[in-house]
């Protein structure tokens, strides 16, 4: 192949995977651009470092999508402090630094914004660098585990089961080799992969092992072309974002000709001819000013982005990784769990419980040599000596245990049920040659292995073996126990009974909450096209594993929020339903997924909580089955056979100890493998989504209010009643920083859809409200003709009157209530009143109070405006189902407590293991 077809054209990346370009002619030196090398050998040290200095290695792009030069540049130059800063620059003018105050405003979004994006910057990358595939590549000789921007051009990659592509590149060796490439092309059948055919980039190992050499690295892989729009961090794809987009358009289709109008108005105020607006040109920008600042919606976009960057961080500390930040509003949204019981509920590792016989085996066992035998020992230490009288129950064991130890010797990549088993029994003090091998997958769930001297091993879970049955002489026949199986002859097959009984022990002993696999002599090669085929089952596998301690407290939990858990595992359901039973949950009957009849899949699913002996395939048609009923769902797995499901789920959250494949394809990754950390996780999501909504609220009234009062005074043409310093401390005291402090606390309630309506639907009307209230305070106290002190009393009553009305709305937005909420409503108040009272600040702030009269009818009409806000919050709550709860129930406390304890039980763990380390 010439150079040509081996990459594409620079700046173009095909839609379709192209298998032919990365295919070389010969895979050691059929392309000149890659250096060869011994497949056997891999590069040599001094080859990889001057290809990595002549750029020629897997860099890749920032893993937050932004620098932190762009991170600074984004905060600063936006359109709001854009705004803000024109209006600041004119009232600068003006020499009234006091009227400037807000362009603090413009410096504390900017370094919030900045301080927050970098802190959840530092943290992703530093999580993701844990969190990351390390390939394994060959170099000298040795296989090592690198980084993969490590990874450079000829270098030979070993991969196996589970394991993803990291690079484009050809194969060098393949052991049975399969590889997933749905996440690229939807096909979801495995690939066979012999040596010379294309590898790329996105696609995983689904079966098997081998080595591929990297062909394209970097920016020209395949996986990096076609994601690299999409791995910037942003909001992209948020429903939220998406909502606070829609108002801050609405917003700014008023903004600009409301804002015309008023320079327009304030300028008919004062006279239409050069001489009048030369002489009052001062107080027509502070007038302007003061009209617009507190229509820019300043503080909201400042405290959604705030709110997202501190989920990021909140969720780092607990070894959370976020690698798509819309996830952590996916989390809120969550209305069902699906989770799988290894590694999920029970924890990773697998302990060797021991051999129990099928029964009839010890009556009929031969040796695995082909010859009566007892042992005693285990793996290479095992002791066997050959006599016809041995106890047959002796012989048998022997003969399972040197049959396990010759699987696990000829496993070259072994499961954690196989390394149970490899720890328990070791080596074999004579391995076997093998001669074919069937890798274990999720799909047909068992493994095999025909051995050079006729003898073929299959190991696999017991339900789906003996199911296997059938006719004797068939694919899948179940054979009696007799010495001449040893030599794999055909025999009559095992009578029902016999089956059944097995059949019945299985389930028994899968009931107990125990892994339980089977051993099985086959007379069929493992990779006959009707293999296993006729079957001598021999010994059943026992297998312990350990319930996770903070399961139960977590399934609790989600319980009481009404976060619905199913249980969907590839294990034995009789198994999967034991560890719910120990757990004290009830999750109903577990259901065995190769029953469910396919004309009621999705119901069966929807109705049912726990499934076993549970297919990629099916886990995949799960997760559409509960989407399609109109839930939300996140799905937890750690295989190779979880990734397709994860990928479809609504939020996808791998284990930090499982593959590579399901983390990459995961959007949230559990790195220390703690289930416990998913309270934690939708608790975050609903604290940002909610408390966000709450906020929305504050700004979206604060900007119809200001708007209403811009155009009563343009339509009666009155000067505008405040100065940028008026607006300034309200904003301040009674929507940012409240707003600001709203954002932050515990939110359990689920995130509903509606957004914009829910949020528009109580902004309008009490921004209409609250500047109705104050126009009508300032329109029956004006008087032209009145002294510029009048004036000023008239502005200090009417900003009363706003005051009191828009602090009903933080009042009825904070609800429910708790302690510090009470205080966040008391202490602005307390505020106002010393600088309406103190002569020093209503200096500062240009207010005069001493107008008994005006004062008073600020505060009258002030509070009829709080009467109707509080008239319309009980409306939308009765009128919308909207919750109108006055303080916190007793659930959401209890809610709130277990969560505590939750993060706290985890806190002090994770401190633990640093302490241990």
């Amino acid at each position: 192949m010439n150079d040509a077809a081996s990459a594409p054209a620079a700046g173009t990346a095909s839609a379709q995977p192209d298998h032919e370009s990365l295919a070389l002619t010969d895979p050691t030196t059929g392309n000149e651009h890659v250096p060869a090398s011994d497949p056997a050998r891999g590069l040599s040290a001094a080859q990889a470092a001057q290809l990595a200095a002549e750029g020629k290695a897997n860099t890749l792009p920032d893993r937050s999508g932004r620098s932190a030069a762009q991170i600074v540049r984004d905060n600063v130059f936006t359109r709001i402090n854009f705004m803000l800063g024109v209006l600041f620059i004119a009232v600068i003018l003006t020499g009234s630094w006091i009227n400037s105050a807000f362009g603090l405003l413009i410096i504390a979004n900017s370094i919030i914004g900045i301080i927050q994006e970098l802190r959840a910057k530092h943290t992703l990358d530093s999580l993701a660098v844990i969190g990351e595939a390390h390939p394994r590549v060959r170099r000298e000789g040795e296989v090592r585990e690198i980084a993969r921007e490590e990874v450079v051009l000829g270098d030979i990659i070993v991969v196996a089961a589970g394991e993803q592509i990291v690079v484009d590149g050809v194969v060098t060796e393949a052991d049975y080799l399969e590889v997933d490439e749905s996440l690229l092309t939807g096909e979801s059948d495995s690939i066979h992969k012999e040596p010379g055919a294309a590898m790329m980039s996105g696609s995983f190992v689904s079966s098997g092992s081998g080595s591929y050499r990297a062909t394209r690295v970097g920016a020209d892989a395949y996986a990096a072309k076609i994601t690299s729009a999409a791995s910037k961090f942003s909001l992209v794809d948020s429903q939220l974002q998406n909502g606070i987009d829609r108002i801050l358009k609405a917003i700014t289709w008023v903004l600009v000709p409301v804002g015309l109008l008023t320079i327009w108005g304030q300028i008919r105020v004062v006279g239409l001819d050069w001489a009048a607006i030369g002489a009052h040109w001062r107080d027509i920008v502070l007038s302007v000013t003061g009209a617009l600042v507190p229509m820019i919606p300043e503080g909201l976009v400042l405290i959604t982005s705030t709110a997202f960057a501190l989920g990021v961080i909140r969720l780092g500390r607990l070894n959370v990784l976020v690698n798509e930040l819309p996830a952590i509003e996916g989390l809120a949204r969550v209305d069902t769990v699906a989770v799988d019981k290894t590694g999920t509920l029970t924890e990773n590792t697998l302990w060797f419980a021991g051999l129990e016989l099928v029964p009839g085996a010890a009556s009929s066992s031969g040796s695995a040599s082909g010859g009566a035998s007892s042992c005693s020992g285990s793996g290479s230490g095992t002791v066997c000596e050959q006599h016809d009288a041995a106890a047959p129950a002796a012989r048998a064991q022997a003969t399972a245990r040197e049959a396990l130890a010759q699987l696990g010797a000829a496993d070259p990549a072994p499961n954690s049920s196989m390394e149970a088993i490899q720890e328990a029994l070791g080596a074999p003090a004579q391995p076997w040659e093998v001669a074919e091998r069937q890798p274990f997958t999720s799909a047909k769930k068992w493994s095999g292995v025909s051995f050079a001297n006729g003898q073929h091993w299959i190991m696999g879970a017991p339900d789906v073996l003996l199911d296997l049955a059938g006719p004797a002489g068939q694919a899948g026949a179940v054979v009696p126990h007799s010495n001449a199986a040893a030599t794999n002859a055909t025999a009559p097959a095992t009578p029902a009974t016999a089956i059944n009984a097995a059949r019945e022990r299985a389930a028994a002993i899968a009931a107990t909450g125990q892994r339980v696999l089977l051993l099985a002599r086959s007379d069929t090669p493992v990779t006959a096209a009707n293999a296993p085929g006729n079957l001598e089952p021999l010994a059943f596998i026992l297998l312990d594993q350990k319930i996770r301690p903070d399961a139960s407290d977590t399934l609790r939990y989600f319980d009481s929020q009404g976060v619905a858990v199913k249980v969907i595992s590839g294990d034995n359901a009789a198994a999967v339903g034991a560890v719910t039973t120990q757990l004290g949950v009830n999750v109903g009957t577990p259901v065995d997924a190769r029953t469910i009849p396919e004309a009621s899949f999705a119901e069966t699913i929807n109705e049912n909580a726990v499934f076993g002996r549970v297919t990629p395939d099916q886990k995949r048609a799960m997760v559409a089955a509960l989407r399609g009923a109109g839930h939300t769902v996140a799905m937890t797995g750690d295989g190779v056979n979880d990734v397709l499901a994860l990928k479809d789920a609504d939020l996808g959250i791998g284990m930090g100890s499982g593959t590579s494949a399901t983390r990459s394809v995961a959007k949230i990754v559990l790195l220390d493998d703690k289930f416990a950390s998913l309270p934690h996780v939708v608790g975050e999501g609903r604290r940002v989504v909610g408390n966000i909504e709450r906020v929305a609220r504050l700004f979206l009234t604060k900007t119809v209010y200001s708007a209403v009062l811009a155009i009563a005074v343009l339509l009666f043409a009155l000067p505008y009643p405040f100065v940028p310093i008026h607006v300034t401390i309200t904003g301040w005291f009674t929507i940012g920083i409240p707003a600001f402090l709203l954002s932050l606390p515990p939110n359990n309630d689920a995130a509903r859809p509606g957004f914009v309506q829910r949020v528009m639907r109580f902004g309008f009307p009490a921004g209409l409200i609250v500047g109705v209230a104050t126009f009508i305070t300032y329109v029956m106290l004006y008087d032209g003709a009145a002294s510029s002190a009048y004036a000023t009393q008239v502005s200090t009553a009417t900003l009363l009157t706003m005051i009191i009305a828009s602090s009903w709305v933080l009042v009825v937005v904070a609800r429910p209530y708790v302690w510090w909420k009470i205080l966040l409503i008391l202490l602005p108040l307390l505020g106002y009143g010393v600088i309406f009272l103190w002569p020093f600040t209503q200096r500062i702030f240009m207010l005069d109070s001493s107008n008994t009269g005006a004062m008073a009818l600020g505060t009258l009409v002030g509070l009829i405006g709080a009467a109707l806000i509080e008239a319309l919050w009980w409306f939308l709550g009765l009128r919308f189902g909207e919750p109108a709860r006055l303080w916190q129930s007793a659930e959401q406390r209890a809610a709130q407590r277990t969560q505590a304890e939750l993060r706290k039980k985890a806190t002090a763990e994770r401190r633990a293991a640093d302490t241990a380390k």
